[in-house]
C-alpha cells in the first residue's frame, strides 16, 4: 500500500497542533533557532519496523533540512537493542518533534509486528490474512499502511469500496435475499458484494442470492469447514470474529479463502522504540 503523503502531512499537521500548539515552551526557552543537535532511536523490544518514512516526515515538517539516516530497513525486524535510525538537524525540530514521531512508529511497528505473526500462523493454507475498518479514526491510512508492511492484505478502505451487507443491515432490509436484491439493483460501479452469515442456513441464502463473498461469523470451525463445502468454490469465503492468534491456523485448514482480523489494529501493543540524544565531545 503507498502512502498518500498529502494526507499524512494533514495528520502530522493536526497533530502538531494539538501538541505544539502556539510553540513548545520549554524547547523554545533553552534552545536558539540555529542550535543543531545530534539523536538516534533505537528499539528495545523485538518486532517489525514500520513507519521509517512517516517519523522521517514528522521531522521534516519542523525542519526541512534535517538529516534523516535509518539503519534498517521498512519491514525488517530487527534484534532488540538495534539502533533503527540516526536523526541530525535543529535542535528545536528533533526535542519537539519527539514525541510525535515516536507515538507514530511504534504503534505502526506495533500492527506490522501483529500482522506477521498473523500471516506467518496461516502456514501453507491458502487463507489470506485481512484488516478491518477497526482502525483509530484518522489514522487508518497509516495504520493499514502497516498492516501491509507485516504482510497482511487490506481489506475495503472504508464504506465506499465495497458493498459488505452486516445483521443490522439484513434486518432493516428484510432478509439477506433482499438485501442481495437491493445491492445488486443499485450499485453502477459493479462493487463486490459480501454478505455476513451467522449460521448455514443463512449461508445456503447467501450463496442463493449470488453473494460475491460470504462472511462467516464467530463460527466454529466445524460449521467453517461445512460452509466450505456447502458453497463449493460459487463464492469467496472469509472467516471472521473472535479470531486469536493461537487458532488462526486451523481456521485455515477449514478451507477459508479470507480471514479477518480487527486485533491487527484494535488492540496492538505498540513496539518500544526510544529516542536518544548525543552530546559532542569539547
Amino acid at each position: 500500500m503507498n502512502l498518500d503523503w498529502n494526507i499524512v502531512d494533514e495528520i502530522i499537521d493536526r497533530a502538531f497542533a494539538e501538541d505544539i500548539g502556539p510553540g513548545d515552551a520549554t524547547t523554545l526557552a533553552l534552545f536558539g533557532a540555529g542550535e543543531q543537535a545530534h539523536a538516534y532511536m533505537k528499539v528495545k523490544d523485538e518486532g517489525v519496523i514500520a513507519g521509517l518514512p512517516v517519523a522521517e516526515r514528522v521531522f521534516r515538517r519542523l525542519d526541512p533540512q534535517v538529516q534523516w539516516l535509518p539503519q534498517v530497513d521498512e519491514g525488517q525486524a530487527p534484534d532488540k537493542g538495534t539502533i533503527i535510525a540516526e536523526i541530525r538537524g535543529s535542535t528545536r525540530a528533533l526535542l519537539s518533534g519527539e514525541r510525535l514521531a515516536l507515538n507514530l512508529l511504534q504503534r505502526l511497528s506495533g500492527i506490522a509486528t501483529m500482522s506477521r505473526a498473523y500471516s506467518r500462523a496461516v502456514g501453507e493454507a491458502r487463507a489470506k490474512i485481512l484488516d478491518t475498518r477497526k482502525t483509530l479514526p484518522g489514522l487508518r491510512i497509516l495504520e493499514k499502511y502497516a498492516v501491509a508492511v507485516g504482510g497482511a492484505t487490506n481489506h475495503r478502505y472504508g464504506l465506499f469500496d465495497g458493498i459488505m451487507i452486516k445483521d443490522n443491515h439484513i434486518l432493516l432490509a428484510g432478509g439477506i435475499t433482499e438485501a442481495v436484491r437491493r445491492a445488486r439493483a443499485n450499485n453502477p460501479r459493479g462493487l463486490s458484494i459480501e454478505v455476513e452469515t451467522a449460521d448455514l442456513e443463512q449461508v445456503r441464502e447467501a450463496l442463493v442470492a449470488g453473494a460475491d463473498i460470504i462472511m462467516l461469523d464467530n463460527m466454529d470451525n466445524q460449521t467453517m469447514a461445512a460452509a466450505v463445502r456447502l458453497i463449493e468454490g460459487r463464492a469467496k469465503v472469509e472467516a471472521s470474529g473472535g479470531v486469536l492468534l493461537e487458532r488462526v491456523a486451523s481456521i485455515a485448514a477449514t478451507g477459508v479463502d479470507f480471514i479477518s482480523v480487527g486485533a491487527l489494529t484494535h488492540s496492538v501493543r505498540a513496539l518500544d522504540i526510544g529516542m536518544y540524544f548525543l552530546i559532542a565531545d569539547g
